[in-house]
């Protein structure tokens, strides 16, 4: 699976992208949010927030509970204010 990082989540995960391998037990978005939050002091930081976190699915924005079956990319993003 692909994760793409944005913005602050970026900043405080330290990294724009990765590929991993997620555990059999994760389904949805909020799951993937709470096993990256267990990964180090760094993803437990990007995700403290994780309420405000957008999330995408191959290029389409979904909810937390959206569930993650045959994904191939997930993108996560701080909520967008523009003027």
């Amino acid at each position: 699976m692909k994760l793409l990082y944005f913005a602050w989540v970026r900043e405080k995960a330290g990294i724009d992208r990765e590929d991993v391998d997620l555990p059999d037990d994760i389904e949805t978005i909020a799951d993937v949010m709470a096993w990256l939050k267990t990964r180090g002091p760094e993803f437990e930081s990007a995700f403290e927030a994780s309420n405000v976190i957008r999330a995408a699915i191959d290029q389409t924005h979904v909810k937390h509970t959206t569930a993650i079956a045959g994904a191939t990319e997930i993108a996560f993003f701080p909520p967008v204010t523009g003027g």
